[in-house]
């Protein structure tokens, strides 16, 4: 019987590289989701059409939007799911504690979401190819296939904080859950709550106001900073009700 005692460290890059096996259906279904949003995304979300004598023009628009709402529905799903009994479980095949589990959680919806971020963001470029390749397109404006690298890259990063953020509500919500089960009826409610009362106390809706907040920012590094705090400040709460719950190693 070995008395050495694991670092937080090691114990939490364990747990890691375990959960990244064990939650591989994760990956599955968000592929899978991402080729049924990809599927609602052939359809054109708008149309423009004008006719002359001579000349007659017919525009569509495409757009992946729905691809990366689904995405962060899915990183949302799969954050609560991380904090049901059957995924808990799996943390008790090491000798683990609430921090070390919640840490190891954190850096896998984090690199879940990276994934989320990357993927969702290539789904409209192959939406792209596949609009030109098989609808009766006649190009009049020839522009680049991709972005720039640095577009794509801060494209990828901006989707992958996002989905993170999302994540991070989800993992609170699961940890209140866990806490007591009364929650999964008091969260959807006290949120609607929320919204019609600062609807009542805002001038325009609360929701579009929170959209603008992160989605009108110019500067990459403050909306990143704007994610990564209010993901921060989720996590912290869920530290904080993780600490009320039974320790079990």
């Amino acid at each position: 019987m070995s008395l050495t005692k694991p670092s937080l460290v090691k114990l939490v890059q364990k747990q890691f590289r375990f959960k990244l096996k064990n939650f591989s259906g994760m990956f599955s279904t968000l592929i899978t989701l991402q080729l049924i949003g990809l599927l609602f995304s052939l359809g054109a979300t708008s149309n423009f059409y004008s006719g002359g004598a001579i000349v007659d023009l017919e525009i569509s628009y495409y757009s992946a939007d729905i691809v990366f709402v689904f995405t962060i529905l899915w990183g949302f799903i799969s954050a609560v799911l991380m904090k049901t009994k059957a995924y808990r479980e799996d943390d008790f095949a090491f000798v683990t504690n609430r921090l070390s589990s919640n840490l190891s959680n954190i850096a896998f919806l984090f690199s879940a979401s990276i994934v989320g971020g990357v993927t969702a963001i290539l789904s409209g470029y192959l939406l792209k190819v596949i609009a030109y390749f098989f609808f009766n397109f006649t190009p009049i404006i020839q522009t680049g296939l991709v972005d720039t690298p640095m577009e794509l890259l801060t494209g990828m990063l901006s989707a992958s904080l996002f989905i993170f953020l999302f994540a991070s509500a989800g993992y609170l919500i699961g940890t209140l859950v866990h806490l007591h089960k009364s929650f999964a009826y008091i969260t959807p409610v006290a949120v609607i709550g929320l919204l019609i009362i600062g609807d009542r106390g805002s001038s325009g809706h609360l929701l579009i106001e929170a959209g603008n907040f992160y989605f009108n920012e110019t500067s990459f590094w403050l909306f990143a900073c704007k994610i990564l705090i209010t993901a921060g400040l989720l996590l912290a709460g869920s530290f904080v009700v993780s600490q009320r719950l039974e320790v079990r190693t």
